[in-house]
């Protein structure tokens, strides 16, 4: 594409203008931000879901231009990174959990393009325009805890993770603190299935669970529900809300809500002022990343006193005079 002279002098002048104030970041503004995504895994996978959704709101106000591409493999990630980049992307966001060092490779060299990812990692200095974030939604998953434990007879808790890394980790481990807060005797079944998105095999290790007598299950992977479901015994969910579609299963589920990430991305970039940071915090429940999804059918079903404590939990969490704790380790069966 060539420029004309009038467009070439204003693009000078507005990076003379960035330097003459200092800014951190050589990214410069643009009205309307040109994005893209990229996914390992489908589009309607929970985690997945809650990006590209936040991503689409912001295209609908008129914020940024959005394309995004699923199902990427991890072989072929690097790859897409290059061709977005080279496509004028000023912001590409994604998930390299499984790419770490390829992506923060290439973010080096596209130093004039702001990288916001996904990652069990932090942010280094090697690469000032390469962000992390991460689903620190630990605040509504403790709350769908204390939910669940008053809902189990048995206290026996199945729980069904894609791979034991921190943020499946924390989770799990938020909820089960729930948990002992209304049921302080309860044990739980913990496995991991090895893959992101495998609903079968998440159904079939969730029957075995139940088969070992748990009458709840956490569903943190696609397909557990409807294990329940099928077996008649009730299921919390997690990052998306279901109960629509299990109305007489899923009894409260922990929603991630991603727009306070993106949005201060975006604001960052457009200011010129996007830096290597992390931006897990913007996930927390008193920064709106995160909520507890509405009961549905279950309203009036889980007993008053505990979403009284549900209640005065959730006002702690949000005016700091309460921390869930963070805790990033494997968790065990007990």
């Amino acid at each position: 594409m060539t420029l004309s002279r009038r467009q070439v002098l204003k693009a000078s002048g507005a990076a003379a203008a960035l330097a003459a104030v200092g800014t951190p970041s050589r990214l410069f503004a643009q009205e309307k931000l040109k994005v893209a995504a990229i996914y390992t895994v489908p589009f309607e996978q929970q985690w997945v879901s809650r990006i590209h959704k936040a991503a689409n709101a912001a295209k609908d106000r008129g914020d940024i231009e959005y394309v995004a591409t699923e199902n990427v493999s991890n072989t072929d990630y690097e790859r897409v990174m290059r061709e977005y980049a080279e496509a004028g992307n000023k912001l590409i966001v994604g998930e390299v959990f499984g790419v770490e060092e390829a992506a923060r490779s290439v973010a080096a060299d596209y130093p004039d393009t702001a990288f916001l990812m996904g990652s069990s990692f932090k942010p280094d200095d090697k690469n000032p325009n390469f962000a992390v974030f991460d689903n620190y939604i630990q605040d509504a998953s403790y709350l769908t805890g204390i939910v669940a434990g008053a809902m189990t007879r048995s206290k026996n808790i199945g729980m069904v993770g894609g791979f034991p890394i921190p943020e499946v980790n924390r989770l799990m481990h938020a909820f089960m603190a729930g948990v002992k807060e209304t049921a302080p005797d309860a044990k739980f079944q913990v496995a991991f299935i090895g893959s992101w998105f495998d609903p079968p095999k998440a159904k079939e290790t969730a029957f075995a669970q139940i088969d070992g007598g748990a009458d709840i299950m956490y569903a943190e992977r696609f397909g557990v529900s409807d294990a329940a479901k099928e077996k008649g015994v009730l299921a919390i969910g997690n990052v998306i809300d279901t109960q629509a579609d299990y109305p007489e299963t899923v009894v409260a589920s922990a929603l991630w809500h991603f727009e306070p990430t993106l949005d201060k991305a975006i604001a960052e970039v457009k200011a010129g002022t996007f830096k290597a940071a992390d931006y897990g915090v913007y996930s927390f429940m008193k920064e709106g990343g995160c909520s507890l999804a509405p009961l549905g059918t279950f309203e009036g079903k889980v007993p008053a006193d505990v979403m009284a404590m549900v209640a005065d939990k959730e006002k702690a969490i949000k005016d700091g005079s309460f921390t869930v704790a963070i805790n990033d380790d494997e968790p065990k069966s007990s």
